[in-house]
């Protein structure tokens, strides 16, 4: 037998005697349900873990999906926890697998789990393993705990998120709420990115029927003549506009202004300061 093969097999026995004596929350065979909440904006799967809290995935439209487990109190991860996948009751012999270590939340005491960290977690779930989260310092004691996510009904959970997560939005409200069109010198003419752009921030509006207004403000640098940058700012305003209603947006929701030179975002002293400043911005308002 090998120097690894004896370190591996050591490595699960004490893990197996470390979960045999620690404090375990997770939901029973019978209590395991999952929870789907299905929107365009975003998809949360949940599960509630008795005498604990819940557990939830949630992928927003435009973002990868994340997973947070909150608790009912804030002292149960105080120095933090490590992540494992665990064979459930029903696995025999299947060996644990290490996923990562997360750290809580000051105030709230909530564990958040990186992207990839949850990826890991819904693989493990689909294979009917369970997410397991554990610490050595249970509300300041030498008391160990372990905080487990159960797999019992997920695959059937599991197709129901990836139809939601087929039907999102590419963009959420975070994303294309405040949008900066920059233009070349002496142009108003939108190139193909910016078009780009504009389709995506049309679509979102198109959806959320909570966006009331849109405003869109022209700007130009320094260079030329005062009322010259005016009448260029007013052209690429306008120019955005246009595009928009094009894309189906009602005219009376967009607010159109024009500045010329006058709110620079940045000094007009270098080139890469003026390209910057020669922009169209967008801007969207909710109720």
């Amino acid at each position: 037998m090998t120097v690894l093969v004896r370190y591996t097999i050591a490595f699960f026995a004490l893990f197996s005697m470390a979960s045999a004596h620690a404090v375990t929350f997770r939901s029973s065979i019978d209590d395991s349900k999952w929870q789907l909440e299905a929107s365009k904006f975003s998809c949360r799967l949940s599960q509630s873990i008795p005498a604990f809290g819940r557990a939830i995935f949630e992928h927003e439209a435009g973002e990868s999906v994340n997973f947070q487990l909150t608790p009912t109190e804030n002292i149960h991860f105080s120095k933090g926890a490590k992540l494992y996948a665990e064979a459930a009751p029903w696995q025999p012999g299947v060996a644990p697998r290490y996923i990562g270590t997360v750290q809580p939340e000051k105030l709230s005491g909530m564990l958040k789990v990186k992207p990839d960290q949850a990826k890991n977690m819904l693989a493990a779930l689909y294979r009917g393993m369970m997410p397991t989260f554990t610490t050595s310092e249970w509300y300041g004691t030498n008391e160990s705990l372990r905080v487990a996510v159960s797999a019992v009904n997920f695959q059937s959970a599991y197709d129901d998120y990836v139809a939601c997560t087929a039907g999102l939005l590419p963009v959420n409200f975070r994303q294309v709420a405040r949008t900066a069109i920059l233009f070349p010198s002496a142009q108003w003419r939108l190139s193909d990115a910016s078009r780009e752009r504009l389709d995506l921030i049309a679509l979102y509006v198109r959806n959320d029927d909570s966006v009331k207004g849109v405003y869109v403000d022209g700007h130009s640098d320094n260079r030329g003549r005062r009322l010259m940058n005016r009448d260029m700012s007013k052209r690429r305003a306008e120019e955005v506009t246009a595009y928009l209603i094009s894309l189906g947006l009602e005219p009376d929701m967009i607010t159109t202004r024009y500045h010329g030179e006058r709110y620079p975002v940045v000094e007009n002293n270098s080139k890469a300061n003026r390209d910057r400043n020669r922009r169209v911005t967008i801007r969207l308002e909710r109720d």
